[in-house]
């Protein structure tokens, strides 16, 4: 596994840089081949950041359903190991969260005139950021034994915001545009692409940071529990 790490690393980082090539320049040919997107015709090249914002959402959504699994079967069988997932999906989940709350008044400024407006997708949105950081708080402040099994109970509350956030566009009129697919939007098929590619990329991305996370929270445990051990064996020593 640990040779699979750079690997997989360096493969993401062509993916990434690929994904970034076709985001941003416009449709070329070289050597027969076309690289790069459609311009879109009303918003033009601020659109461009629709290729980071819907995958970093997607992404979100993928991590903070694991983490909802994961805090389900520590629940249920209280695995160190599920509880570790838990967090660490939790953790990079939140940071691709921030970047759709970022990335969206950077493309709503131009286009819409207004920086933020508190319609049911955006408004769903912030207070699902606010749950995982709170989720996040929780974890890091608290010092009681009984931390994980609050923060597993809270992020299974927090997921049911997922999918409110994802339908919210269906069942309320908001101010933010339809879905390109599976809800009477549409799309150019060379922009299908490009979007999937850029998903795909922080997938693997959010995969490997995931990946770093897991196997340091584990060490640092790890670590933490063979100091309770040594302090205990200490403890009688000192009393003698």
């Amino acid at each position: 596994m640990k040779r699979a790490f750079p690997i997989l690393g360096i493969l993401t980082a062509i993916l990434l840089s690929y994904a970034l090539c076709m985001a941003l320049m416009p449709v070329v040919h070289i050597w027969g081949f076309t690289v790069g997107v459609p311009t879109e015709q009303t918003m033009g090249d601020v659109q461009r950041i629709f290729y980071y914002h819907v995958p970093s959402a997607w992404t979100a959504f993928i991590l903070f359903t694991i983490n909802f699994v994961a805090s389900i079967v520590y629940l249920a069988r209280r695995k160190p190991a599920a509880d570790i997932v838990a967090l660490t999906s939790a953790e990079v989940g939140v940071v691709f969260c921030t970047i759709v709350l970022v990335t969206g008044p950077i493309w709503a400024r131009p286009v819409w005139g207004i920086w933020w407006t508190w319609d049911m997708r955006l408004t769903s949105t912030l207070v699902l950021w606010l749950i995982y950081v709170s989720y996040l708080m929780l974890r890091r402040f608290s010092a009681s034994g009984q931390t994980p099994l609050l923060a597993a109970a809270l992020a299974v509350l927090g997921a049911l915001c997922v999918p409110f956030v994802y339908f919210s566009i269906w069942f309320f009129r908001t101010q933010h545009p339809q879905p390109v697919m599976g809800g009477g939007g549409s799309i150019d098929p060379r922009m299908l692409h490009v979007l999937l590619i850029n998903w795909l990329a922080f997938s693997c991305f959010a995969f490997l940071v995931c990946w770093s996370r897991y196997r340091l929270e584990k060490v640092q445990r790890e670590v933490e529990q063979a100091h309770a051990l040594e302090s205990l064996t200490e403890a009688p020593r000192s009393m003698r």
